[in-house]
């Protein structure tokens, strides 16, 4: 066994079965169908439910008030409610939303390269143009 894969054993180590547990329920989170998207459009600026709809395309009214409604609850999106005529309804990422979103970030990497081809990869990793 190489230091490299002793060391990552050693990492990852402290997961019990309680991390293991908490951490399914925050890929589970993220994993909810447009909910990235809707995050994304969040830290990208929109704050009102049409500037969602137009920034998340292909989903419905419904669907996106349910998961609008959800991100609230677990504590990604604030929803703020200005007392005007017509009233009106802000959502904003909140600090754990934005955080989330940052640390999303490594896996959109990944996710980028993955689709590479193993030629493209091969130079990617050596940071060498295409």
């Amino acid at each position: 066994m190489t230091s490299a894969e002793i060391a990552a054993l050693r990492h990852y180590q402290h997961i019990d079965d309680t991390g293991c547990r908490v951490f399914q329920d925050s890929l589970e989170l993220v994993g909810r169908r447009w909910t990235g998207a809707i995050l994304l459009a969040g830290v990208r600026g929109a704050r009102r439910f049409g500037e969602y709809r137009a920034a998340v395309i292909g989903i419905s009214d419904r669907l996106l008030a349910q998961r609008l409604k959800e991100l609230e609850s677990d504590g990604l999106i604030e929803r703020t409610v200005i007392p005007s005529s017509p009233v009106q309804i802000r959502y904003a990422p909140t600090t754990d939303g934005q955080e989330l979103m940052s640390l999303l970030q490594p896996l959109v990497d990944w996710s980028h390269r993955r689709r590479l081809t193993p030629r493209d990869r091969v130079r990617a990793e050596a940071g060498t143009p295409g």
